[in-house]
């Protein structure tokens, strides 16, 4: 039986020796997901939170800044990507 979102992010956590999440983090990570998913290809995704988390930046922070980066992207492509 697979596991739960919440027991696999508690179990990788402890692996990995770090404190497991907030429900409210979680969210924030998957709206950062979200966001590079939507304004790219859906595998930046993963690696968008990567660098959030290498850059230290506080989840609330990554989130509009991928918000801000998707528009101002939007505005020089055009809602087509064009």
């Amino acid at each position: 039986m697979a596991l739960t979102r919440r027991q696999w992010i508690d179990e990788f956590a402890a692996a990995a020796g770090v404190a497991s999440p907030t429900e409210p983090e979680v969210e924030q990570l998957l709206a950062l997901a979200g966001v590079a998913a939507r304004s790219s290809e859906r595998t930046a995704a993963p690696v968008t939170c990567w660098i959030a988390a290498r850059a230290s930046l506080p989840l609330a922070d990554a989130v509009a800044m991928a918000e801000r980066l998707s528009e101002s992207m939007e505005d020089t492509t055009g809602p087509e990507g064009n």
